[in-house]
């Protein structure tokens, strides 16, 4: 309801109250009529519901139904195996899973426990969840707003909205209606559920409670929105699905072809069609991206982002769009001044680096250190710590800057009297003792101030003040985002005025204006370039005014937009319109957070990946919505964090585009690592495969593949994780949302290198099974060949493009080095150790056998080398050199 609008006589009215506040009669029939003041629990999955959402993949269930029925046909060993690679994966994915619904507990929690009331006319304070429609709500500095209010008095009152609708600055409160059409942050006369007092006190009307207030709607509206899957997990679950029904129809093809083929029996061709199973699931690959995701994880932990659910990491990889907020995240969360305007000129000034300068800079430092409510402390290691209003902690600074000591200054100028800021004189204003003599100073609002004074100070002296120059001036200093304050001041008697008089303070002496602004971080100027750079599109969102974003905008090279489009030009689009907008425009302000889901899911129809970040619960629903939420650690909510992926400890843009670069490495070395594993899978699969169909024994047991694809491949493939970044690695741009995870150009490289590996694995057996050697011990030979291919093959899948073989291909990594060494210690054990040589069945080998192993897998490298050097060529042919 339009609250906001309506008198305070006609709230009173509508809502059957007084002043005076509800009886505890009317509380009781209320608190039954409206309920409890708080919002309903979100469900939440069980730990079982988890645990159980492990198994939901179809390569699980062709495992889970080979496992039950090589244990009904005996084969325990066989069966125990397969069973524990589905337990370890499912252990893995359950314990790494984190999609915690508890961001509407955190909004709930922002609710304050305890509220001050006014009630038969008596001051109470009441549990919080008993505040009712039409309950008088007292407000007083530090006080969290329990429920939504229509103020009907209020002294001083500003509120810290930034939680709720982004204002970078506390809010100035008035009693007086505003605009029906008003958006949330100009909703002036109205105080919301989980917002601070911050300065002066009221009290207003109690119009929504629970889930009807403006925090409840947001808790509302999160509830409902959908979580996507990362483009990761989408590829892996559709490529689990075509390897699932490519491996059905060759198991069953090749059973049935051995069986009609060559007589081979039922239960022969069922083991036959299991092992091909086992062989083509690349059953160590949940782990191995786990595993991945888990190490980037603790690289961007080092950068100060936090991540909470893992995929998330190779998920900013893939960003085209990142939807910032402005205050903290790509600007200081600093009022800053900026520029002094005053009768001999404009002044640009930097507090830290370039301190204002002159007499007149100088008499205006003085000033402002009087007229400000701002406090100077020693925090514990002796340094001094500004604290109060964000402007006025900025005009301290100025007043430092300008070599005043605030504090011997204050001594000597004694304040005598003070009227504080109001929403409706816009100026505070206060008195000083100067020995007999009075001193007042005023600061304000431009228009507030500017017409009570008559003359400007002037290096000279003072002189006659043109009104209207100094509004044009104003103009354009605001039309460049600069919050204006105006100063002015009045010395000896005409000073001793009654600063409580109707007409308040005139005939004063202007002595300049002061323009204020929460001033771009220095790197994120620098991050948002380096974004753009690797194609990604930057969009600012934030409740902010929309001249102050739009500066901020072209500050950060976002473009020349002179004014951000504003929630108000959002509401009065058509879908269409609205679409167009959010694709083609960098700057969005003073929006809602139904404004920035509608953008979020706007972009992500357009088949955008959306990177959000957000600090305050109005941000929760978009952060929820899009693809990779990115909250803030030191100055966010608990709403936006649990609403999160990844929490910015530094509160950093960029260290986003840091995490940026980050998810494109762990990218880039999952696919590496499914290069990797694809054709060591196909191959025995092929092995199997051209076994039966030639009528020949099972050269590899399943059991021994199970070895193979969990020990090996896995080990051998976890190196890739540690792969540094390919070189311009944040000079292209962001891959397809549809791009398949194989890239173009590689199938080819997949299949030489399956080929090649069941080759000579198969020449192997077959010369060495015609030799009349022992079956185990054949077989032996055939596994640690087909091991050898895979450790020779890791060194030129360690580059997608480039050759390997060199200084850096070949020792760049030294976890590549150390796998090695590891599956070679295994595999002798595999060959040698007697539990293992009765657990897969194998024989001791000689000399002569490792050689034959060596020299028959070498060439391996030769064909992957060879492929890479055709592909350049051809890329250099077509004008597009592929680095890496």
């Amino acid at each position: 309801m339009d609250w906001h609008a309506r008198s305070v006589e006609t709230t009173v009215d509508q809502l059957d109250t007084k002043r005076g506040g509800l009886d505890e009669s009317e509380v009781a029939q209320r608190l039954e009529r409206y309920g409890a003041n708080r919002q309903r629990p979100p469900a939440r999955r069980s730990a079982f519901q988890r645990l159980i959402s492990q198994f939901r993949n179809l390569l699980i269930y062709l495992l889970l139904v080979a496992a039950v029925i090589t244990a009904a046909l005996g084969h325990w060993i066989d069966s125990g195996v397969i069973v524990a690679v589905v337990l370890i994966n499912a252990v893995i994915g359950y314990i790494q899973e984190g999609k915690a619904e508890s961001a509407m507990a955190a909004i709930r929690g922002m609710l304050a426990p305890e509220a001050t009331v006014r009630r038969d006319g008596r001051r109470q304070t009441v549990d919080a969840a008993r505040v009712v429609p039409g309950d008088v709500l007292i407000l007083e500095p530090g006080a969290k707003i329990s429920a939504d209010v229509r103020l009907i008095r209020t002294s001083g009152l500003a509120v810290d909205e930034s939680a709720l609708t982004g204002e970078s600055v506390p809010v100035d409160k008035t009693h007086e209606p505003v605009e029906a059409g008003a958006s949330l942050g100009d909703r002036r006369s109205m105080a919301f559920a989980g917002t601070l007092v911050t300065a002066g006190e009221g009290e207003g009307l109690v119009v929504e409670t629970g889930d009807r207030t403006e925090l409840g709607q947001v808790t509302e509206m999160l509830s409902r929105v959908e979580t996507l899957t990362t483009p990761l997990l989408r590829h892996l679950d559709q490529l689990g699905r075509q390897l699932a029904v490519i491996i059905v129809a060759a198991g069953a093809a090749t059973a049935v072809a051995g069986v009609l083929l060559h007589g081979f029996s039922p239960v022969a061709m069922f083991m036959a069609a299991v092992g091909l199973a086992v062989a083509a699931i690349p059953e160590g690959l949940p782990a191995i991206v786990t595993i991945t995701l888990a190490l980037g994880v603790r690289r961007l932990a080092s950068r100060n982002a936090i991540v909470r659910r893992l995929p998330a990491v190779e998920t900013l990889g893939a960003v085209t769009v990142i939807c910032s907020d402005k205050t903290g995240t790509l600007t200081r969360n600093e009022m800053t001044v900026q520029a002094l305007l005053l009768a001999d000129g404009l002044q640009t000034v930097d507090p830290q680096h370039d301190p204002p300068h002159g007499d007149t800079a100088r008499a205006l430092a003085e000033a402002v250190a009087l007229c400000s409510d701002a406090t100077i402390t020693p925090d514990s290691t002796g340094e001094t710590q500004v604290s109060g209003d964000p402007m006025e902690v900025a005009l301290l600074h100025l007043a430092a800057a300008s070599d005043v000591d605030v504090e011997a200054w204050r001594s000597q100028h004694p304040r005598v009297d003070s009227i504080p800021f109001d929403a409706g004189h816009r100026y505070m204003a206060t008195q000083h003792g100067e020995g007999e003599a009075r001193r007042l100073v005023v600061k304000g609002a431009p228009e507030a101030v500017v017409p009570r004074c008559d003359r400007v100070l002037t290096g000279a002296g003072t002189a006659a003040l043109d009104e209207a120059a100094w509004h044009g001036r104003a103009e354009e200093l605001a039309g460049r985002g600069l919050r204006l304050l105006a100063v002015a001041e009045q010395r000896g008697d005409d000073a001793a005025v009654d600063l409580h008089q109707e007409a308040g303070p005139g005939s004063l002496v202007l002595i300049g204006l002061v323009g204020i602004i929460d001033p771009p971080r220095r790197e994120a100027i620098d991050a948002v370039a380096a974004a753009q750079r690797a194609g990604i599109r930057i969009k600012m969102i934030t409740g902010d005014h929309a001249v102050t974003a739009a500066a901020i905008g072209r500050q950060l090279g976002l473009g020349d937009e002179t004014r951000g489009v504003t929630g108000d030009a959002l509401e009065a689009m058509d879908d269409d319109e609205f679409q167009r907008t959010a694709a083609g425009r960098s700057v969005f302000a003073r929006v809602s957070p139904a404004h920035k889901l509608r953008l979020v899911e706007a972009l992500q129809a357009d088949g955008q990946v959306v990177a959000m970040t957000g600090d305050g619960v109005n941000d929760a629903p978009a952060l929820k919505r899009a693809d990779v939420g990115v909250s803030m650690g030191r100055g966010g909510t608990d709403a936006a964090r649990e609403s999160s992926e990844i929490v910015l400890a530094d509160d950093n843009f960029a260290t986003i585009e840091a995490a940026v670069h980050e998810g494109r490495v762990v990218y880039d070395n999952i696919v590496k690592s499914i290069l990797f594993i694809l054709p060591t899978n196909a191959a025995q699969a092929l092995l199997l495969v051209v076994a039966v169909m030639a009528g020949l024994v099972l050269p590899v047991t399943p059991v021994q593949i199970l070895w193979v694809n969990m020990i090996t491949a896995v080990t051998l493939a976890l190196a890739l994780a540690f792969e540094p970044a390919e070189e311009a690695v944040m000079e292209r741009p962001p891959r397809p949302v549809d791009a398949a995870l194989i890239p173009p150009g590689m199938g080819m490289r997949l299949g030489l290198v399956a080929l090649v590996m069941l080759g000579g694995t198969l020449a192997v057996f077959l010369s060495e099974q015609a030799a009349g050697r022992d079956l185990a011990e054949v077989r032996t030979l055939t596994i640690n060949t087909l091991v050898l291919f895979e450790v020779w093959y890791l060194f030129s899948a360690r580059r997608l493009h480039a050759g390997t073989l060199n200084r850096g291909g070949l020792l760049g990594n030294r976890y590549v080095l150390g796998a090695i060494a590891v599956i070679v210690l295994a595999q002798l054990l595999f060959t040698y150790a007697p539990p293992l040589q009765l657990l897969f069945d194998t024989r001791a080998l000689g000399l002569r056998d490792w050689l034959v192993a060596v020299l028959v897998s070498l060439p391996v490298v030769a064909v992957v080398e060879g492929h890479k050097a055709w592909q350049r060529r051809r890329a250099a042919q077509d004008g597009c050199v592929h680095r890496g």
